[in-house]
């Protein structure tokens, strides 16, 4: 499959210049369109605190100030990078009462920014593990400060045989397939079933390809989240692929896991599908 149709999705977070810069690259690379949405419409204190009309309307006008900044900012870097009419910035009275993850779906993927470590704004942002649950989508996250001029020489795929992962190489076998591109194959704690001769994943991604090497790390009271970033950064790999959480999301959000923990310290993006 070939890149032709991203959404960045916004949340009003300060991460947003770096995912739009990173998307607005791809989207040049491949000749795609590349499509900005802004996140919920609506912030932690109107949700939980009872304001006065007053107070709502003047943060209403911060809001709209806020949007038609980013809508600004996004013009002018897709302009930049040579976008023209394949740049588009939806406002929210053209999306109404649709859903971040309704339009999703009819995109190739989902890039967005990183998790905000406040309260107020991640209550507003669009949770990546959320939207690839519910858009069926697959979702890069770009960290905040990250900066790349070209597309990630060494690609890490954090591979534990579970459903989620295999979804995620799928997903992205259209990236591992581009050359010249390094792919190293980590798995955390073995626990890997014994596959019949030739078919074990790496014989899988031979059969498209893509020259992989497998790196086994022992469970060593480290947490599985930071033996995977430590793998990456030794092997100077500029993208993590990886599956989004196996359990529910009230657990996920409750005791935390290995993806949620990744995209929130990540230091560089992370390709994850549900």
């Amino acid at each position: 499959m070939s890149i032709k149709n991203i959404l960045l999705a916004h949340s009003g977070s300060s991460g947003f210049p770096n995912s739009l810069r990173h998307a607005a690259r791809i989207a040049a690379t491949h000749e795609a369109w590349l499509t900005g949405v802004y996140g919920s419409s609506t912030s932690y204190f109107e949700q939980v605190l009872g304001l006065t009309e007053e107070l709502l309307e003047k943060l209403g006008h911060v809001r709209r100030e806020k949007i038609a900044a980013s809508r600004e900012l996004f013009m002018e870097v897709t302009a930049a990078a040579g976008l023209g009419d394949r740049a588009r910035f939806l406002m929210p009275d053209e999306i109404g009462k649709l859903s971040i993850t309704q339009v999703a779906r009819n995109f190739d993927f989902i890039v967005t920014g990183y998790q905000p470590k406040l309260p107020s704004d991640e209550f507003r942002a669009v949770s990546p593990d959320l939207m690839a649950l519910e858009s069926g989508r697959p979702v890069l996250v770009v960290p905040d400060e990250y900066e790349a001029d070209k597309p990630a020489a060494h690609a890490l795929v954090a591979w534990d045989g579970k459903r989620s992962a295999a979804r995620a190489l799928n997903d992205a076998m259209y990236i591992l397939e581009e050359k010249p591109r390094k792919v190293s194959i980590v798995t955390v704690g073995g626990g890997l079933p014994d596959m019949p001769e030739g078919n074990d994943i790496l014989t899988h991604l031979e059969r498209h390809g893509v020259h992989a090497k497998h790196i086994e790390r022992a469970r060593s009271g480290k947490s599985i989240a930071s033996t995977i970033q430590e793998t990456a950064a030794e092997l100077d790999a500029k993208l993590i692929i990886m599956g989004a959480y196996e359990h529910s999301k009230f657990s996920q959000d409750l005791f935390g896991g290995v993806t949620h923990e990744v995209i929130r310290s990540t230091k560089v993006p992370v390709f994850m599908s549900h």
